[in-house]
């Protein structure tokens, strides 16, 4: 028995700040990223980017405006339209891809569940700070870059997540 991998495998490293995007085993696009400012972590509440192996379980905001924040995953209104207090907190942009962990007792289960945790790949108002660790626990990506992978991305894709 074989196992087939999806058709697409975004690979994370948290070292590099960057995720590259593969396709039948070849890589095909490079991305700059931001992950948690804390140290990876898959414990609950430790607001650090979770490890291992990860599947695209929902993608959200298909027909979103670049720039549009949601809270709670609904759409609200984009970034531009919030007041300065708003604006220089890390708010979720343009789209979604909320992650599932795959790894029983790793990033799954009680205490370390990353879909509980609510873990995103998400676009950012800080644009300037993708490429070194910013996020509360989340990958974000700059917001034509997540709107472009969250084209490329089908659910149930994998998303491995790495240190180094």
């Amino acid at each position: 028995m074989s196992i087939s991998p999806p058709p697409g495998l975004l690979l994370v490293s948290v070292a590099n700040q960057s995720a590259t995007l593969l396709r039948a085993d070849r890589p095909v696009r490079l991305y700059d990223v931001s992950t948690s400012k804390n140290p990876p972590s898959c414990v609950a509440d430790s607001f650090g980017t979770p490890l291992g192996l990860h599947e695209v379980a929902d993608k959200i905001g298909a027909d979103a405006v670049p720039g549009m924040v949601f809270k709670g995953r609904e759409p609200t209104r984009h970034f531009s339209e919030y007041d300065e207090q708003a604006r220089a907190t890390n708010l979720i942009t343009s789209r979604i891809l909320r992650l599932r962990g795959l790894e029983p007792g790793v990033n799954a289960g009680p205490g370390r569940d990353s879909y509980a945790r609510y873990i995103y790949i998400h676009g950012t108002n800080h644009e300037e700070r993708i490429g070194r660790p910013f996020s509360g626990g989340c990958i974000e990506m700059r917001n034509t870059e997540v709107i472009e992978l969250f084209e490329l991305l089908e659910t149930g894709d994998l998303v491995w997540i790495s240190d180094p």
